[in-house]
């Protein structure tokens, strides 16, 4: 058994993922900021506690102090603890003899202490961690020197947690944390709040799509490019789906009634000789008559089986080097041949110089075939024009006729399978299938057919055809 898998709404998948990704990313920014600040206060306290044993040292070996006088008289400078009371820490500093006893200090001495001092005494300043007590500590030394000689040191002392410890700092930073991620998700619902509301609107509309109805209303006042391109693709879709679903409908009735007519009418025919009620000359009429619509039926049927064969690639295609001149005179000749009447003239503008082209010369004919009768069928009377022209690698043979025009809502389906257009369907019998045919075997040379233009005035196709690299 599959378990199937349980969907969530497009908001609410956005919104939980963005979050998490949101939280992880906002919490390790928390610890490294945090790490950050804990290492930079750290610094600048040590840089505090430098500056004011340097300063403690200043003040006691100023020679422009008038109360400047030995170390263990000026107690009253040291003792002043407001003085040297800071906001974030309050370290200890003691001044100490060259043998390490205490001479001052901005607290009272501790019993104890005094060993402690001595045993931090060596020959070198600087700033050093002291490990061995109940919790690390940092000491800062200077020496205080006078004459040239060593008179004493200078200590402050600070525990580490006391360096490191922001709290406050932390506190803030935790706010700033927590109102990005509330303004990061409000901005992420908002924002997937609305591409989900047209992905959603699509979804229903594929819902009646599906059922049947293909009559789709969507917005078309989005402002992302991308989900616009989504809704009038779908619309232009839908409607293209219309249109097919209508076209096969009538493919069936259609293609029943092109076929049956000529049946019919064969068998009319047949019946009307076969009982006598015609004889002579006129039961010959009906046997010709009859078998000019057994022509016609076998036309049908061979376009029915050629575009099945091209439409699964049955048909080899024979490429040749021909002289595109001369090909378009042959293909136009034989079709005049063909021509009951001559109300329709063809004027064929060439190029000048021989031009090889690489085509399957008898599609090619069909091809031009097809497109000279089609402009024949739109109008009564009138020129059609080929027109050869150059095209880099390519050449182009425009077809263009003076007829009445393809309709604006039918030329978008006039290269679709047994489509008809509503000026044809009633008036020239046929399946639909000549111009998807030769798009087919245009493409199948390397070339492509294409509608150019259609209106009141006439119809112009072209054809593009491969130029021959060698002959």
């Amino acid at each position: 058994m599959f378990k199937k898998n349980k969907r969530i709404s497009l908001l609410h998948y956005w919104t939980s993922r963005y979050l998490l990704t949101l939280f992880i990313g906002l919490a390790i920014i928390f610890l490294i900021s945090a790490a950050w600040i804990r290492h930079t206060t750290f610094e600048n306290r040590l840089e505090l506690m430098e500056f004011l044993a340097d300063e403690t040292v200043y003040r006691l070996t100023d020679t422009t102090n008038p109360n400047n006088g030995p170390i263990n008289g000026i107690p009253g400078f040291i003792g002043d603890r407001e003085r040297f009371n800071m906001r974030e820490i309050d370290p200890i500093l003691y001044v100490v003899d060259t043998e390490g006893n205490i001479l001052t200090s901005n607290r009272p001495v501790p019993p104890g202490s005094a060993k402690n001092v001595a045993g931090l005494l060596d020959d070198e300043e600087g700033t050093k961690e002291i490990t061995g007590g109940l919790e690390p500590e940092y000491v800062v030394k200077r020496k205080i020197e006078g004459n040239n000689q060593l008179l004493g040191w200078v200590l402050v002392k600070e525990k580490k947690d006391n360096l490191t410890r922001v709290n406050q700092a932390y506190g803030q930073l935790a706010l700033l944390i927590g109102a990005l991620a509330l303004l990061g998700w409000i901005a992420i619902y908002f924002l997937s709040k609305r591409l989900a509301r047209p992905i959603k609107q699509v979804a229903e509309a594929a819902k009646h799509i599906q059922e049947g109805n293909y009559t789709v209303d969507l917005p078309q006042d989005s402002k992302e490019k991308e989900v616009y391109e989504l809704v009038t693709s779908f619309e232009n879709m839908a409607n293209k789906l219309e249109q097919l679903e209508k076209t096969r409908t009538e493919l069936l009735a259609g293609v029943t009634h092109e076929l049956k007519t000529p049946v019919t009418s064969i068998s009319g025919l047949l019946q009307a000789v076969k009982d006598g009620v015609v004889t002579g000359l006129d039961a010959m009429d009906f046997i010709e008559m009859a078998m000019v619509e057994t022509t016609k039926m076998k036309t049908m049927v061979g376009d029915l089986l050629a575009f099945n064969h091209f439409a699964v690639d049955a048909i080899p295609v024979k490429i040749q080097s021909v002289d595109v001149n001369q090909l378009l005179r042959d293909a136009v000749a034989q079709w005049e041949v063909l021509q009951d009447e001559d109300s329709v003239k063809v004027n064929l503008h060439l190029i000048e110089q021989a031009v090889y082209v690489q085509v399957d010369i008898v599609r090619i004919q069909q091809i031009m075939t097809n497109l000279l009768t089609n402009a024949k069928q739109a109008m009564d009377k009138g020129t059609i024009t080929l027109i050869l022209k150059e095209r880099g690698d390519k050449l182009s043979i425009i077809v263009k006729d003076t007829g009445h025009g393809i309709p604006l809502e039918d030329q978008a389906f006039i290269f679709e399978r047994f489509y008809r257009g509503e000026n044809k369907k009633y008036t020239i019998r046929g399946l639909g299938l000549g111009l998807p045919l030769s798009k087919m075997m245009a493409q199948s040379s390397g070339g492509d057919l294409i509608l150019i233009e259609s209106n009141a005035s006439g119809t112009s196709f072209e054809l593009v055809l491969q130029r021959a690299t060698s002959l």
